[in-house]
This record gives C-alpha cells, structure tokens and sequence, in this order.
C-alpha cells in the first residue's frame, strides 16, 4: 500500500468533523485561567475576566455547532453567578483548614491540596453543565482529573463545605447528590450498580446527606441508596442500601498476624 492511498485512508475514516482536539486545549486554558483568576492575588481580575470572555466565546463557537444554540450567549449569566461560587470556594477552603491537623495555613489548601482543585474545577464547571453548554463541563473536570486523582462529574450536586482529603482514586457519578458538611477520604467511590445507557435520565448515583465522613476506599453505589445524616462509613465498606441517619457502617475483615522471629 503506497503512501497516497494511505493518507486517502485515513481521511475517510475521520468520520466526525466536530472533533477538534484544540477543543480540549482551549478549555484546559480556560480552566487555568479562571483559577488563578478567582485566587491569585498577583492576577488582575478586569483584565483577565475580558481575557476569559474571549476565550469562552472561541470555545462557544467550538463547541455549539448546532445552529439553534447560542452558547455564546451563557457568558454573561455565569460572570454574574461568579462570586457566589467564589464564596462557596472560600467556605470549602476554610473548612479545610479548620478541620485537617495537617494544614498549616489556608493558603497551604489553595496552592496544594488536590482535592481542594478538584472541588473547585468541579464547582465552576458545574454552573456550565447547568447551562447545557456542551463538552466543556466535562472536559474542565477531566483536566482536574488528570492533575488530582478525583474524577467528579460536573452534572453532580454538592453542598458547602466540602473536604476531600487526600483526593487519589476518588469517583463522584453525575447524578449523585451531597448535602453540606460532609467529609470523604481517599479512593471513595459514589457509583451506579450498573452502567446502562438507559439509565441515562435516571439517577443512578448515591444521596449523602448532611454531616456525613466517609472513609477510605468506602464504595456507595445506587441511586436510590442514601447515607443519613450524621453517618459514618468506615474505610472498604461496600454499600448498595440505604442506612439511616446517624449510623456507624464498619467492614470488619480477618487478619492474621504472624511473629516470623519466633522459632
């Protein structure tokens, strides 16, 4: 096969025009930008709130390339929506600080706590998913993913604070729903039983209710299943079913210690 027939190959099979990887690039820009925006001292918010307004429209005009959406159109509204996710931000920040022994500063939680990122990616593009923009919502959240570990879909409903500690492996589904206060560790999964494309209108991720901890590789999954208020779910604990509020729910394994020094 000689290189023309190839290329004229591999052009036939581009089947889907929209597909524009700078799509993904731009949006990882937009992403970056809008942060440092909101906490950056040294960064000049008029300048560079214009500066996000051009690159949203690039993006807009990327992205919505059905005729009957105007995505460019959505800016304004979320501008205005900005400070009060910027204060929901600052409440999740403090509460970190206030709760985590760890954290020497609130300012140690904005510059290197992953999950603290993640919560913010997550919080800013869910305004975009609300609004039905396209790709973009998900693709500032898959940008968070890749940089922190935490996969949070951005269709996802979470109250204030919120406090990932630690972030690695942590899955949030887009139906799941968190009420404020709660508290989730590492490697926690808030998933569906099963994936069915079915199920695409139907929620099939779990309820956290208020004041909840959540601990280490805990796995939730369902959407009809709700963890009550005031609950604790200790670390591998693996739940398909709803438990009441203020509940303790514990996995007790079996381990044998062996003193090998011993003859």
């Amino acid at each position: 096969m000689n290189q023309k027939s190839i290329i004229e190959q591999i052009q036939t099979n581009k089947k889907h025009p929209n597909l524009k990887f700078s799509i993904k690039e731009k949006t990882e820009e937009f992403t970056r930008k809008l942060f440092f925006t909101l906490f950056d001292v040294d960064t000049e918010v008029a300048e560079n709130i214009e500066k996000l307004e051009k690159q949203f429209q690039e993006l807009a005009d990327l992205v919505c390339w059905e005729p009957d959406k105007p995505c460019r159109d959505i800016w304004q509204e979320y501008l205005e929506r900005l400070p009060e996710i910027l204060k929901k931000l600052n409440k999740d920040a403090e509460a970190i600080a206030q709760n985590d022994p760890a954290a020497n500063s609130v300012e140690e939680v904005y510059l290197s706590y992953p999950g603290f990122f993640a919560i913010a990616i997550y919080r800013l593009s869910h305004e975009f998913y609300e609004f039905g923009l396209p790709l973009v919502p998900r693709l500032m959240t898959e940008f968070a993913h890749r940089l922190t570990g935490t996969d949070i879909n951005p269709g996802a409903q979470i109250g204030t604070p919120f406090f990932i500690d630690h972030a690695t492996g942590v899955v949030i589904g887009e139906t799941a729903i968190i009420k404020d206060n709660v508290k989730i560790y590492q490697g926690v999964t808030l998933g569906a039983l099963y994936v069915d494309r079915k199920m695409r209108s139907i929620k099939r991720h779990p309820t956290i209710e208020k004041n909840v901890t959540i601990y280490a590789n805990a796995t939730i999954l369902g959407g009809e299943t709700t963890i009550g208020a005031n609950s604790i779910i200790g670390g591998n604990v693996w739940l398909t079913a709803s438990v009441p509020q203020g509940s303790m729910v514990s996995h007790n394994p079996q381990i044998n210690i062996k003193n090998t020094s011993e003859k």
